[in-house]
């Protein structure tokens, strides 16, 4: 444990980042999580409101730096690419 007041004070700033940021990443696993589901549903309307949601909360994130930038642009990548071959109703 710190016995330095600076260094304290430190590790708490970093302890209520790191859960800031653990529920960010979860946020963001749920929202992909829902644009898959309505993928594979063939629910068009929904699908691409679900991956436009979840791209920009990854850009939000990406731009906060909760997760890298390339990270962010190849879930949205893969997500686009899913939600293209998709059949169209």
């Amino acid at each position: 444990m710190a016995n330095i007041k600076s260094q304290i004070k430190r590790n708490q700033q970093n302890e209520q980042r790191h859960e800031r940021n653990k529920a960010v990443r979860s946020a963001l696993k749920t929202s992909a999580k829902k644009a898959r589901q309505a993928i594979t549903a063939d629910d068009a309307e929904q699908a691409g409101q679900h991956v436009r949601e979840t791209a920009q909360a990854l850009d939000k994130a990406a731009s906060k730096g909760i997760v890298h930038k390339r990270a962010a642009a190849r879930r949205k990548s893969r997500l686009a690419k899913a939600a293209n071959a998709a059949p169209r109703e």
